[in-house]
């Protein structure tokens, strides 16, 4: 993210393909690094990704009669060094 910002959160509902098309675009812009610029609903965000490494991790939460998956990649900020840009949006919401 640029700038010093706060947290964004955005929530939608998809399909379990719509979802699947979404996730594989995100790790289409991982792999090809630079600046991503993702957004499932609301404004788009751009990350500057690391060269390298990513800190990841994967959280698995049943409660009640649902259950949550989190996936969450941390890395340190730097500055865009790449004009290298993917852009990421989630199909149009459902609900």
């Amino acid at each position: 993210m640029s700038g010093g910002g706060g947290k964004i959160e955005q929530r939608v509902i998809l399909t379990r393909q719509e979802a699947a098309r979404w996730l594989h675009e995100v790790a289409s812009a991982l792999e090809a690094g630079g600046t991503a610029e993702i957004s499932l609903v609301g404004p788009t965000v751009a990350l500057n990704l690391p060269e390298e490494e990513f800190e990841v991790e994967l959280e698995l939460e049943p409660y009640g009669d649902k259950v949550e998956l989190e996936i969450e990649f941390v890395w340190p900020r730097r500055d865009a060094t790449s004009n290298h840009r993917t852009t990421v949006a989630a199909p149009q919401a459902l609900r």
